[in-house]
């Protein structure tokens, strides 16, 4: 018995070209997925230099009540080692400068001051939107990309 013409398209299956226009579209999505996951794992990832900065920072005001001045040095801040001190899960290491380059010296009735730097290490280095933090002894925050321009009220 022949086979009518309905019969035939229904079971004749998918063609080549609908097979890659649905292979784009799954590509396509793909990496929209991935660049979205990418980014919400640099964002977490920024939340632990944040935190270390200011529990640096938090480290750096008891040193000054004991000692009357900031310290620089990663032993007097309880860290093992010498700055730079990685933290957390490796992805970013801080720094301590005192005094902060930023403000007058201290003396002649200058406060003692600090500058706290966190830059990304590792696989966050391509995180470029938000390559570098700092806290101050004023408490301000800063962030940076990897050019240089000023992120803080994205990264912040």
């Amino acid at each position: 018995m022949p086979s009518s013409p309905a019969r035939r398209a229904r079971l004749r299956g998918f063609t080549l070209i609908e097979l890659l226009v649905a292979m784009v579209i799954v590509a396509i999505l793909g990496t929209i997925a991935l660049a979205s996951y990418r980014n919400q794992v640099y964002k977490s990832r920024r939340a632990e230099a944040k935190t270390a900065l200011l529990d640096l920072a938090g480290r750096e005001e008891r040193n000054l009540s004991a000692t009357n001045g900031y310290s620089s040095t990663a032993s007097q801040l309880g860290y093992t080692g010498a700055f730079p001190v990685v933290v957390g899960s490796g992805y970013y290491q801080v720094t301590a400068t005192v005094p902060d380059p930023n403000q007058p010296a201290p003396g002649a009735g200058q406060p003692p001051s600090f500058l706290l730097t966190a830059t990304a290490v590792g696989d966050q280095v391509s995180d470029t939107n938000c390559a570098t933090y700092t806290v101050n002894n004023l408490g301000q925050q800063r962030a940076t990309s990897n050019t240089g321009a000023d992120q803080s009220t994205t990264c912040w």
